[in-house]
């Protein structure tokens, strides 16, 4: 089980972080990871948790506390970024729906978790784009496949999305084939005809990914993404849209384009982003989560986006510890967390939640819920927005 659940586990991290993210498993990482950002200790933990109250409201337009973040919309149950998983994550009652920003050559911003979309689509059975099929290094990793940045919209809306883990959700590949590849601007066009319809704002969680590298062949992120902000009126402080990336420079240059709160995402303690890679910067993970890091932070974005691990650090055995001061000391910064990813399957949850021999059987999600939503995380990630709901539920009324 031990192994099966390690490879998989692996094969499905790899895919999440992509190009330029370290994939840290085993006791090594984790050990390094706890020991770097420190133990806080059960007095602090109880602090943490109270510094964020138990429940109540955001502070940005009445999002509830702790919000649930549909991770790519129902991804547990929908091919990612489809508007079939969109709609889905809304119809279960997720409050913020992410996406992910990657660009096409004639300059379009198109839903994908990486501009690979070898298994995301279903690209390799066009004859007509076998000759696109190339290598590229993309943040530090060499890739071969194919890019959305070599493709027009227009050849992109030929193709049809698949299921990106499908060994691990074979019940999502009934839907391959069914949707195309949404751009941008019919997400847009999408959240505000649902929240007409719903009489409420459709929250966003918008992603910029490898803005360095996109930026360096032509195709930056950020001009293009405010342009839409602004032409759909999510350019605003209280805009119901979240932006974020892996990349803290990125959230910068979006702060001297509109006023729509911004969350930098963080890796594991000893990842680097790429952008500080490029610029010579030494500062790491674990110097961002630090008081002065989160105050540098805080100097141009809203909040943090953390790994669950610098949260909840984990053992060598894969089971939880005790939680660190990065609740209670980003708070104290002004930032919300919204850490990621919770998902329902054994292969992704830490070990004293994990059920049965299968990896991709579910496992105790709630839980490992009531253990994050207990640190006074303001939302979580979660590729089964249904679970989270009622794992909230269970959380605010005990």
């Amino acid at each position: 089980m031990e192994q099966a659940q390690a490879q998989a586990q692996a094969q499905a991290q790899e895919q999440e972080h992509g190009p330029g993210r370290r994939v840290l498993l085993g006791a090594a990482a984790l050990g390094a990871g706890a020991a770097v950002l420190g133990a806080a200790g059960t007095a602090a933990a109880a602090d943490t948790a109270a510094a964020a109250g138990k429940g109540g409201r955001s502070p940005h337009r009445g999002l509830p506390v702790p919000a649930v973040v549909a991770h790519r919309g129902a991804s547990g149950y929908r091919p990612e970024h489809t508007l079939g998983a969109y709609q889905f994550a809304l119809d279960m009652g997720a409050d913020v729906i992410e996406q992910d920003l990657v660009p096409t050559r004639d300059g379009h911003l198109v839903c994908r978790h990486e501009n690979d979309i070898t298994g995301t689509t279903d690209v390799a059975g066009h004859p007509e784009f076998a000759g696109r099929k190339t290598t590229k290094t993309v943040d530090g990793t060499e890739i071969t496949g194919w890019f959305t940045e070599d493709f027009t919209l227009a050849e992109l809306k030929t193709l049809r999305a698949t299921e990106r883990i499908p060994a691990v959700r074979p019940h999502n590949t009934l839907y391959d084939g069914r949707w195309e590849i949404p751009s941008f601007e019919e997400v847009l066009r999408w959240a505000d005809r649902e929240g007409r319809r719903r009489g409420r704002p459709v929250w966003l969680h918008v992603e910029t990914k490898h803005p360095s590298y996109f930026r360096g062949i032509g195709l930056g992120l950020e001009e293009r993404l405010a342009k839409l902000l602004r032409r759909y009126g999510r350019h605003r402080k209280n805009a119901p849209v979240f932006l974020q990336s892996f990349e803290p420079t990125s959230m910068e240059r979006m702060s001297r384009l509109v006023s729509t709160p911004r969350v930098v995402l963080l890796w594991t303690a000893d990842d680097r982003p790429w952008d500080f890679r490029e610029a010579g910067d030494p500062r790491t993970v674990a110097d961002l989560v630090t008081p002065e890091g989160l105050a540098w932070i805080a100097g141009f974005a809203q909040g943090i986006g953390p790994l669950l691990d610098l949260v909840i650090p984990k053992d060598a055995a894969g089971r939880l510890t005790t939680p660190t001061t990065l609740v209670a000391d980003a708070h104290r910064a002004g930032l919300v967390l919204h850490p990621y990813t919770m998902r329902n399957e054994n292969t992704f949850l830490p070990a004293g939640f994990r059920r049965g021999t299968d990896p991709a059987a579910y496992g105790d999600a709630f839980g490992a819920y009531r253990a994050y939503f207990a640190t006074g995380i303001d939302g979580i990630f979660t590729d089964n927005p249904d679970t989270a709901l009622l794992a909230r539920e269970d959380f605010l009324r005990d």
